[in-house]
């Protein structure tokens, strides 16, 4: 019997830490983190199971995990805050839901999929969205539990940084700025979803919003192209449409996944200051993960079951 067609990729964010900085332990444990969203998204479909709960399941996975800019790893604003965003989006109906500037759902992700399941709505924002979810049952989480010293630190750093009136380091902004976690698949009834959550941006202005809840910006499915989910300097990413754009490009100019995705990401996004990354799946199984930054957290598994990642420009570590 031929095991049916399925594929997952997930992304942990781009702007990695530098890899002289980064321990054998912390490189392991990012391996190890993005594995287990693999595992998560995989046992959904190798059950059968849709793209959106495959994609919801691997999300949450790393919401669940402090190391990533998402849910309980999720970084500080400016006031020493949280502000969350995040959406999800079925590429069989094009039904979406979203999520942005909230703290209290345990799973943002979660949140997000109430909104496009139980609401007329795409994106609920701050007090309203949080009494939605609180209305919708949604498991909250109190303030310690989305504090993490690491972040804690970082907005210190970045304080310090503005009061002394320093310029930004490259390599070190790259990585404040680009922390979220997604996922894209395609399941084996030929259906694709996408999914993307974040903290946003280490010391962004309380209200800032990102690209990760705009449908077309940082998430998109449409099972006639892909599923795209982003990750990089946001307003970039919104000014440019790039998740859409992408889709665009497949369906009106005949391009291949990989030529699309390349071409947006690194060719043109990146020479203009658009620093980030992304995963995509086609609607045919193949699968891309560009970035035009020092790194991004990334990986796939396809019906094997054989979770491959990487952090850098470098051969995918299996298993």
């Amino acid at each position: 019997m031929t095991r049916p067609h399925f594929a997952l990729a997930v992304h942990g964010g781009a702007g990695t830490i530098l890899k002289h900085r980064m321990t054998p332990e912390q490189e392991d444990a990012f391996h190890a983190g993005l594995c287990a969203a693999l595992v998560a998204g995989h046992t959904v479909l190798a059950d059968g199971g849709s793209a959106l709960d495959a994609v919801t399941a691997a999300v949450v996975a790393l919401e669940d995990d402090p190391r990533f800019n998402a849910g309980r790893g999720a970084v500080f604003n400016a006031d020493g805050g949280h502000e969350m965003d995040a959406a999800v989006m079925d590429g069989c109906t094009r039904a979406a839901g979203a999520i942005a500037g909230v703290c209290g759902p345990r799973n943002p992700v979660l949140a997000a999929r109430a909104v496009m399941e139980r609401s007329g709505h795409v994106l609920l924002a701050g007090p309203g969205a949080l009494r939605f979810c609180r209305e919708q049952g949604l498991a909250f989480a109190d303030d310690a539990y989305f504090f993490t010293e690491h972040r804690w630190q970082a907005l210190l750093r970045e304080r310090e940084r503005l009061r002394l009136g320093l310029p930004e380091e490259d390599e070190a902004d790259e990585a404040r700025r680009h922390g979220t976690v997604g996922a894209v698949a395609l399941d084996a009834h030929g259906h694709l979803a996408a999914a993307t959550s974040t903290g946003g941006m280490t010391h962004k202005a309380p209200g800032r919003v990102g690209d990760s809840p705009v449908i077309g910006a940082g998430t998109w499915a449409d099972d006639r192209d892909c599923a795209v989910s982003a990750t990089g300097h946001g307003e970039w990413f919104i000014r440019h449409a790039v998740a859409h754009e992408i889709a665009a490009r497949i369906r009106l100019a005949g391009q291949s996944l990989a030529r699309a995705a390349h071409e947006v990401v690194v060719d043109e996004l990146g020479p203009l200051g658009g620093s980030g990354g992304l995963v995509a799946v086609d609607r045919t199984g193949h699968i891309a993960l560009p970035f035009n930054c020092a790194g991004m957290y990334r990986g796939f598994v396809r019906e094997d079951g054989v979770p491959h990642t990487a952090i850098y420009a470098e051969a995918y570590r299996t298993g």
